[in-house]
């Protein structure tokens, strides 16, 4: 009888297990050489990587670099120089009660983890989980989105080239893989993506009890104040809208923008758009969006919208031309769904109460954007709202600082990652306690007296 993909699967799995158990990953020059031996590949085959993104989404060489492979170059180098700083266990200070021990805690791995990458950044979103799964000492199953399959496959060949399978594999498919591969009791699961698909991800988790990360999305405000530089933060709104044609987890969904600079605002941001490509976007180093699908779904979400510039579709290229949408119905699907495309929804607010309200009403943005030069207008957007990450006076840019984590809240994900959140979000950080074995206070033991009730209350109250 032919293997089954769920054979394989469980086959490979089970591989894995036994590979982490031979205790090779917790070895710390492994994991040490097999991220240089990533990034070797990485950097012979930029090529070929960025060949691959633009087969996929139509990137230009340089915004591939900008938005994957360099990002994926900066954090390897930044995981070899402190892998061994980061895996060292760390010493705490002894708690008076456990006199005379010594206590510790020591980073390990989970075992064997699950990661499963969305398409929009498929090369990025796949890597860079991978390299704090490997800087972490874990094994690992990849699964690469399907609807990206040119890189998809660059990868799987890439791992094959670098890993053995009992180590690092890969797993394409769609639907049906991942379901199969989540009936694996993995020791980790992380995952990005969509919320619905986040949450069958967690169910599957919670029947093995699996620790996981979801990096989920939504919809991603953007209050533009009236005291704003509206020039800047036109020019950083359109550049985040548009990169990768708006098909980013943190790409701005929606402005809520003073009354009183409205019609600058949207004037600059058209003009910044113009110049940033020359005035041709059809022709230009603009991405496509991924497949016909999600082509059909933004369109739909212009229907009966008054738009403010754009509009221009090509369904056979799937294009569509950078679009701002004056005052959509909130109730409408445009303001109900994340957009994920270069829809650009922008509507007038007076009281800033009552936009803060509108975005605490909804479910928690995976980023909110200000831009304002008030001091007190940043604490109280701050103080007041709850969102993975709160920019102020920019877009997108937060991910480019790995001392930052990056991750969601409530619906758009839980946990985080990127530099050593990375490298923390796949150990478990073991407490350790080392006593004495030959003093032995007799305090904490029966029968208990009026003199150890007071030492007991002086070394815990």
């Amino acid at each position: 009888m032919q293997n089954t993909p769920t054979d394989q699967i469980n086959t490979i799995f089970q591989s894995q297990k036994d590979f982490f158990l031979t205790n090779q990953t917790k070895n710390v020059q492994y994991r040490l050489d097999a991220l240089k031996k990533l990034k070797k590949w990485v950097q012979v085959h930029e090529e070929d990587i960025a060949e691959a993104l633009y087969d996929d989404l139509r990137k230009s060489k340089v915004e591939s670099f900008l938005t994957e492979i360099g990002m994926v170059l900066e954090d390897l180098s930044l995981h070899i120089g402190k892998i061994h700083k980061w895996s060292g266990r760390k010493s705490v200070l002894p708690a008076l009660n456990n006199f005379p021990a010594r206590s510790g805690i020591m980073p390990e791995p989970y075992g064997c983890v699950l990661n499963i990458s969305p398409w929009n950044y498929p090369f990025l979103l796949t890597i860079q989980p991978l390299i704090g799964i490997i800087s972490a000492g874990n094994t690992a199953i990849i699964k690469p989105s399907e609807m990206a399959s040119t890189t998809a496959q660059l990868i799987d060949d890439m791992i094959k080239e670098l890993f053995p399978p009992e180590y690092i594999a890969v797993f394409q498919g769609d639907k049906e893989t991942a379901q199969a591969l989540l009936k694996c009791p993995f020791d980790y699961i992380f995952y990005t993506g969509n919320t619905i698909v986040g949450k069958i991800i967690m169910k599957a988790a919670a029947e093995h009890l699996t620790p996981l990360t979801l990096e989920l999305g939504g919809k991603s405000p953007v209050i533009v104040h009236k005291d704003a530089n509206i020039a800047i933060a036109a020019r950083r709104i359109a550049w985040g809208k548009t990169i990768n044609a708006g098909q980013t987890c943190v790409a701005p969904d929606y402005i809520f923008v003073h009354k009183s600079v409205k019609s600058k605002l949207v004037e600059k941001i058209s003009e910044a758009i113009d110049e940033f490509y020359e005035h041709d976007t059809e022709n230009g180093p603009f991405a496509r969006i991924i497949n016909d699908r999600h082509f059909d779904r933004l369109f739909s979400y212009m229907k009966d919208q008054t738009i403010l510039r754009g509009g221009e579709t090509d369904a056979e290229i799937r294009y569509i031309a950078p679009t701002i949408i004056d005052e959509p119905d909130t109730e409408s699907p445009l303001m109900q769904e994340e957009i994920f495309g270069p829809l650009l929804p922008i509507i007038a607010y007076e009281n800033l109460d009552e936009t803060i309200n509108f975005i605490n009403k909804r479910p928690k943005p995976l980023a909110l954007y200000l831009f304002t030069s008030s001091k007190e207008i940043r604490k109280k957007v701050a103080m007041e709202t709850s969102s993975g990450a709160l920019t102020i006076n920019d877009t997108i840019m937060h991910l480019g600082n790995h001392r930052l984590p990056f991750g969601g809240v409530g619906g758009s994900g839980m946990g985080a990652y990127h530099g050593k959140y990375s490298f923390d979000t796949f150990s478990h950080h073991k407490a350790i306690m080392i006593n004495s074995g030959s003093i032995d206070l007799p305090v904490r033991y029966a029968p208990y007296n009026g003199f150890k009730e007071k030492l007991l209350r002086l070394f815990l109250g």
